[in-house]
């Protein structure tokens, strides 16, 4: 006779659909219909939201889907707003290890994800520690590109502002300039030696540090400097393709001992650019999805 091993209800399949139902969409800012039946996320909303097929949701909640990688853990996690120690749960579900303390972190608490979704139409996206985009909203993809068509390793602020090759810009589908590049190029090279201090064991940080020193020399050169600094804020010029040009300010919020960045594009009210940033959200609302 076979012996269950799993509480019915309690494995990986079942807490997903336990998660997804919970979980409104008005908080993963998503439109809710007046002929809506789901309570929580509908399947093909945590898959936009997780970047992962339908069909790969369907069968883990099935629980024909049993091995799911590290990183589609961290993407469902991002998506249900999970806790941390949800989060750890659901890594052990699927028979992962959970990150460490001591390891950079993708993960944004749901505290974190009800400021964003209420942010409206301004454009904001957060970077680890190490700069890896994980999260960006509708705003963000309809005025810099969407960059879920870049594989999610090469979603790197660092990689774009230090190209070890000849690949196009992955973060954004279209030119962007700055008031003074040289300042933001040490803001984000001196961001991550402060990183290598707070998670000094971090293997993606290591390999991202690595490649960069060993394929750019401008990031080499700012490395030896030693500057140990914060990225705060910028200007910078957007060549919308179907709005024009759009100057934006660019806040970065640090988000406590995680080192999360969240970056804020904004435009001076009742200015051009405004106008502009608005149109270019309402006409990239309709093709680009949430990140994560």
């Amino acid at each position: 006779m076979d012996v269950m091993t799993t509480t019915p209800g309690a494995g990986l399949g079942a807490m997903i659909r336990t998660w997804r139902d919970r979980l409104p969409p008005s908080a993963a800012a998503l439109p809710v219909g007046r002929a809506r039946r789901a309570i929580g996320l509908r399947r093909e909303e945590l898959a936009e939201l997780a970047g992962v097929s339908v069909d790969y949701v369907v069968r883990l909640e099935q629980g024909r889907a049993t091995t799911p990688s590290a990183q589609v853990i961290a993407s469902l996690a991002r998506a249900l707003q999970l806790t941390l120690a949800e989060r750890d749960h659901l890594y052990r579900l699927a028979r992962l290890v959970p990150p460490a303390d001591d390891a950079i972190s993708d993960h944004i608490p749901p505290g974190v994800h009800r400021v964003l979704t209420r942010l409206g139409d301004v454009a904001v996206a957060v970077f680890a520690a190490d700069w890896q985009l994980i999260w960006w909203n509708r705003s963000w993809a309809a005025l810099l590109g969407d960059p879920s068509s870049s594989p999610p390793r090469l979603r790197n602020f660092a990689r774009d502002r230090f190209p070890v090759d000849d690949g196009p810009a992955r973060l954004a589908a279209w030119p962007v300039t700055e008031l003074d590049r040289d300042t933001t190029d040490l803001a984000v090279v001196s961001d991550l030696r402060r990183a290598t201090g707070r998670f000094p064991q971090d293997a993606r940080l290591a390999e991202l540090i690595h490649d960069l020193s060993m394929g750019s020399r401008r990031f080499a050169e700012l490395w030896a400097t030693g500057t140990v600094s914060a990225h705060r804020e910028d200007h910078k010029t957007i060549e919308h393709p179907s709005v024009g040009p759009v100057t934006v300010d660019c806040d970065v919020l640090t988000d406590g001992d995680s080192d999360r960045k969240i970056v804020i594009m904004t435009t001076a009210p009742g200015s051009a650019d405004e106008t502009k940033l608005r149109l270019a959200a309402v006409t990239g609302h309709a093709h680009t999805p949430v990140g994560g």
